[in-house]
């Protein structure tokens, strides 16, 4: 699962995969965002823990890892 997170004030966003599915991502950023003072916490494919808080939440885009083609081929 990939997952692109968009901080306020920052230039740039935050890309990870995750191996969570996309609901368990769904419910962790809408728990961050219920709770006083809270912070989303995702854990990447190599287990690196990414905290944010939740009030510095641009946006949060979820999306299916997309299978890289190699070769040449009619699509």
């Amino acid at each position: 699962m990939e997952v692109k997170i968009g901080v306020q004030y920052a230039s740039r966003e935050l890309v990870l995969e995750s191996a969570q599915s996309a609901d368990e991502v769904a419910k962790a950023v809408s728990e961050a965002l219920k709770a006083d003072l809270g912070v989303l916490t995702l854990v990447d494919e190599k287990g690196r823990r990414i905290l944010v808080p939740a009030d510095k939440l641009a946006y949060v885009e979820i999306a299916e890892s997309e299978q890289r083609r190699v070769g040449f081929g009619a699509m």
